[in-house]
């Protein structure tokens, strides 16, 4: 079967390297090598959030259980938290709350944008709350967060949470400079490994509410639990996924290798790239211009060009793009160009959109596309 290019918003591609370490024969849990890989992948984490205080944790699971832990190991029953949603993941954190028994308050955009700051300020000047949750960049509408600017409104006041499975390793993080309290995270979005991981790094102030709050209801997702395995790796709790653990450490090795700041870099200049090109074939984005994220691009739907038929198209010339969610859906395709997604492969996947349009009848210049790409990462490439 031919191997198709990922280019959903998560999992995304996975480089070689990842794929070779996740390969390797399935080896003990407790084994020197496992023990030494965990520990480099828990220091290389912190790394990435820029975290020299606090705890990391990796453990077997999706990002929803990520965010699943951050409410239960920092939030009692019975307290107030204030979710801030730039969409449908913000709209999930609402409803993992009230499972639990946790009030809510939501404040939330119109679809495609991003709370504002001072929307922010005005909700937490009227009412005290346990925790403040947001998502940095949501992959149902594509909208990037201000959560630095979030951050500064309740810094050493409120526990601050910050799910940024679309972003981690992709976008800027500063957890201690900005006064964030846990980041949660998943392994197969700009990490680039395989699904399988659930990512958080608590800080010190996390944790020690953690430890104030007596017993949870939880025990696989009692982070207490799990510390004492986080801080050596060869004692045991619950078995963990020892291949996803092998290949997220290298996933991580080539993070710090290219260099964060390069990273981030790179991302903010394939998603100018891939929106230059997609406005020269004269498709309109559904995320609003100040809240653009780096990791994806929601993408309009011209008139005429129907959602399955598209997908499929695109898939049979090997690019596999998403649907819309909720609202959007049938009106939007999720493109994703986060990870280790290389040059090549965003020119392959330009040419093959090209080639889909042309099938579905869409005018356009052709070549427009890669050559408004070419503009933006090859003359960059030469400065």
């Amino acid at each position: 079967m031919q191997e198709k290019l990922l280019m959903i918003p998560g999992p995304s591609p996975v480089h070689p390297r990842i794929i070779h370490a996740l390969s390797l024969p399935t080896i003990s849990h407790v084994a020197p090598e496992i023990v030494d890989e965990m520990k480099e992948a828990l220091a290389n984490l912190k790394k990435v959030v820029f975290c020299e205080r606090g705890e990391a944790f990796i453990i077997s699971g999706s990002g929803t259980l990520a965010m699943e832990m951050a409410l239960l190991n920092t939030v009692k029953a019975g307290e107030r938290i204030l979710v801030l949603s730039q969409g449908f993941f913000g709209e999930r954190m609402l409803k993992i709350a009230r499972c639990f028994g946790i009030e809510v308050e939501i404040l939330e955009s119109r679809w495609g944008r991003a709370v504002l700051p001072k929307e922010v300020k005005d909700r937490v000047s009227r009412g005290k709350y346990a925790a403040v949750v947001s998502t940095h960049v949501d992959t149902a509408t594509g909208a990037c967060a201000p959560v630095r600017q979030y951050a500064e409104l309740f810094r050493d006041e409120t526990i601050f949470i910050l799910d940024g499975v679309c972003a981690t390793g992709g976008i800027e993080e500063k957890m201690d400079e900005w006064g964030v309290d846990v980041i949660l995270s998943a392994a197969q979005k700009c990490f680039g490994a395989p699904p399988g991981l659930a990512l958080l790094v608590l800080s010190e102030r996390a944790m020690e509410k953690r430890k104030s709050m007596g017993p949870i209801p939880a025990y696989y997702g009692d982070l207490l639990n799990w510390l004492p395995v986080m801080k050596d790796p060869s004692k045991y709790f619950s078995t963990p996924c020892v291949n996803e653990i092998r290949a997220f450490t290298e996933a991580t090795r080539i993070v710090l290798e290219e260099g964060l700041e390069k990273r981030f870099h790179r991302h903010s200049q394939t998603a100018q790239a891939i929106r230059t090109a997609l406005s020269a074939l004269g498709l309109s984005l559904f995320t609003e211009e100040p809240f653009l994220a780096d990791t994806l691009s929601v993408v309009k739907y011209p008139e005429g060009i129907e959602d399955e038929l598209f997908r499929r198209e695109f898939a049979a010339r090997g690019v596999i793009v998403a649907g819309g969610l909720g609202e959007t859906k049938g009106t939007v395709f999720r493109m994703g160009h986060m990870g280790n997604i290389s040059q090549s492969q965003v020119y392959f996947a330009l040419e093959a959109l090209e080639a889909t349009l042309s099938s579905l009848e869409y005018e356009f210049h052709k070549g427009a596309a890669l050559e408004a790409a070419k503009s933006i990462l090859e003359s960059k490439a030469k400065n």
